[in-house]
């Protein structure tokens, strides 16, 4: 966007040399310093589409987001804590303008010592005469709970909620004693990690507690943060290629990416875990303890250079430990990358061929010939016609959004021109901005479908609104998406300082609707899997939903030749929802579902450890197919070609292809 890029010029007019130069670390690189979060603040406040000034009502949203980001599980904190806290905070915005920041560090302070007071409880009831209360049952939902009055009180929880963490390991088959060492070891590590907490580290949590005091999708990019985000949006980075997770304050290898170089070397396992980490001189640095993140940036490194690695690999019995050298090289992410995967289906007897495209993510790496989902997407497409399949599902069903572009370039391969999506920023002069599809070509003009959930959001739900307003396809899923209707900007900092991300704009499909809390309702609804609170509605400080005139273009449309495409009537639609009805009532995937959901609902609600020991065994089965599905293409496919919801979208695409085609005939005989 245009005006992005000339508020990136502002604003580093706004940080002098003189300023940045007295910020740098001993390692050349500019530290973030309380003498310039005020104007990183009016970074946020000069581009939001509600706020443009500092109030009583965002401080106040402060400080309850800066508590939350502390305490939310309300383990540690009580509520004379709280009052504690906030008076330690009451007038920040007139203490960060005067470069004030001690007040954080009386805050750390306090959080400290709770912490630290936690877990000398839990030492002490994980003592010698320890037992595992199986009837121990608690609420787990902070939501469903006040800060506790008394250390007392808090105690009686977090007691219950030591025997859960308990329990979780002894599912697992560990033994008690090493279970309660685990635990241990866990609040030991909460401890190390809020004691390492720089002054950088404070001042991070200050400004992104005050960018979701704005809104749910404002946010602060610390240099790291930043880093990820654009590895995240390219699909792309130097490395070794390998997944990390961390287990008991160890770092595991968690799955390898194929033609990464620790997958060509033969020298990695899955689940081999790193002890240390050295670069190609030098000495080796133990990580064991370390922050995941601060492990990643060691291990992580330019293509060409080596990285040596300490392992520690399970072997029968025993346990191997051994030094490997890795060179480090690019790295594709494609298991996030747009897929095209066959389906075939009996149709009167006859087998035909469908196709899904899974798209996780609308990514897109912002260089000029770079990578990007709407690229992608277009290539499958041309593939599928060149397959000639008989139609084609878009799964949206795991996608949180991304890229407005690709978005808007996405839906226009599905008609010919027409507005895809308004945006309307704040009322200071600035004009709503209209997003089109130019491209008069129909890439796909065969039957449609696109298959949601309520985690589908932002991009997903610009796209499946367009298609659903043109009546171009028919939505197959949630009730209705998460409800996303707002649109961020991200802003580098100058120096490497982070990034800003910040809601500029609320965006409208072309009904006029807003997607924002009510999203994109679906046509043939499938059982819902996720619990009812989730959607955009219920985050906090999100922004109302407002409603402008329909901007539907008449030229997406196409009657005759190649590229016409049939609307999707009211009527199509109860037909499909009839037969989708029938097929789902008898599923016996489905009700296995439905029951999972109605239990994980209760569990959200009340927790019993009896619980937990009981579906234990279930329970690591089905994580080890997980793991499985995880790191192994063919096995991921094949799990995910048995979810009931997929199958369920493919059958209603061949009913929609079926209903089509008899339409076609009638009009040209």
């Amino acid at each position: 966007m245009k005006f992005t890029l000339l508020l990136v010029f502002s604003w580093i007019q706004l940080f002098t040399v003189s300023a940045w130069s007295q910020g740098k670390s001993s390692g050349g690189q500019i530290e973030l310093q309380c003498q310039f979060v005020y104007t990183i603040e009016q970074m946020f406040l000069g581009n939001h589409i509600k706020f443009q000034t500092r109030s009583a009502e965002l401080e106040n949203r402060l400080i309850d987001q800066y508590i939350k980001r502390l305490d939310g599980s309300k383990i540690y904190f009580t509520q004379g804590d709280i009052a504690q806290v906030k008076k330690s905070m009451k007038g920040a915005f007139e203490k960060i303008k005067t470069r004030k920041c001690d007040f954080l560090k009386d805050v750390q302070k306090v959080y400290l010592e709770k912490v630290q007071a936690r877990t000398e409880f839990a030492k002490k009831l994980l003592g010698e005469t320890y037992k595992l209360d199986d009837k121990a049952e608690f609420i787990f939902d902070p939501d469903k709970r006040d800060f506790y009055k008394t250390d007392k009180e808090a105690e009686e929880f977090v007691k219950n909620y030591i025997h859960f963490q308990v329990a979780n390991y002894v599912s697992t088959d560990m033994k008690l004693e090493e279970a309660k060492k685990s635990v241990v070891k866990n609040y030991e590590r909460v401890v190390k990690r809020i004691s390492d907490t720089t002054p950088e580290d404070l001042l991070v949590q200050y400004l992104d507690s005050f960018a979701r005091a704005l809104d749910p999708h404002s946010s602060f990019l610390s240099r790291d943060f930043f880093e990820e985000f654009n590895i995240n949006m390219s699909l792309s980075l130097e490395g070794i290629g390998a997944t990390l997770s961390q287990q008991d304050g160890f770092t595991m290898i968690d799955a390898l990416v194929p033609g990464g170089a620790a997958a060509r070397s033969g020298l990695v396992m899955i689940q081999d875990k790193i002890l240390a980490v050295g670069q190609e001189k030098g000495p080796m640095e133990n990580v064991i303890d370390m922050d995941l993140k601060d492990v990643v940036k060691k291990i992580r490194g330019k293509k060409g250079t080596k990285v040596r690695l300490n392992i520690l690999r399970a072997e029968g019995d025993g346990k191997k430990r051994q030094e490997i050298t890795l060179i480090r090289d690019k790295v594709s992410l494609e298991d996030e990358a747009a897929q095209l995967i066959p389906f075939e289906r009996e149709v009167n007897g006859k087998k035909k061929k469908y196709g899904v495209i899974n798209l996780p993510s609308f990514y897109s790496d912002g260089k000029r010939g770079g990578r990007s989902a709407a690229n992608d997407i277009k290539k499958l497409v041309a593939q599928a016609k060149k397959q000639k399949l008989e139609g084609l599902v878009l799964d949206f069903s795991q996608n949180g959004g991304g890229s407005l572009e690709d978005a808007v370039k996405i839906a226009g391969l599905f008609f010919k021109t027409g507005n895809v999506v308004k945006q309307a920023g704040r009322s200071d002069g600035r004009e709503e901005q209209v997003y089109s599809d130019s491209d008069s070509s129909v890439d796909w003009a065969g039957p449609l479908v696109v298959l949601t959930s309520r985690i589908s959001a932002s991009a997903s739900e610009i796209v499946a609104g367009a298609l659903k307003d043109y009546n171009r396809a028919v939505v197959v899923g949630a009730d209705h998406t998460f409800g996303k209707g707002s649109i961020q900007t991200v802003v580098p900092i100058p120096y490497d300082l982070g990034a800003v991300k910040v809601t500029i704009g609320m965006f409208y499909i072309p009904g006029g609707d807003s997607t924002q809390h009510g999203g994109v309702d679906g046509d043939v609804l499938l059982p819902n899997l996720y619990v009812d609170e989730l959607g955009e509605k219920t985050l906090d400080y999100s922004l109302p939903p407002v409603k402008l005139p329909s901007f539907v273009s008449k030229e997406a449309k196409v009657s005759e030749g190649e590229d016409a495409w049939n609307f999707v009537t009211q009527d199509v639609i109860k037909q499909l929802k009839d037969k989708s009805v029938a097929r789902v009532a008898a599923d016996a995937e489905f009700k296995k579902q439905i029951e999972e959901a109605k239990k994980a609902q209760e569990k959200g609600r009340l927790i019993k450890v009896a619980d937990i020991l009981k579906d234990s065994k279930e329970k690591n089965e089905k994580e080890k197919k997980q793991k499985l599905a995880r790191y192994d293409k063919a096995e991921r496919i094949k799990e995910y070609l048995k979810r009931p919801e997929v199958i369920e979208s493919v059958a209603v695409l061949s009913d929609l292809a079926e209903l089509q085609n008899a339409a076609r005939k009638v009009k040209v005989d």
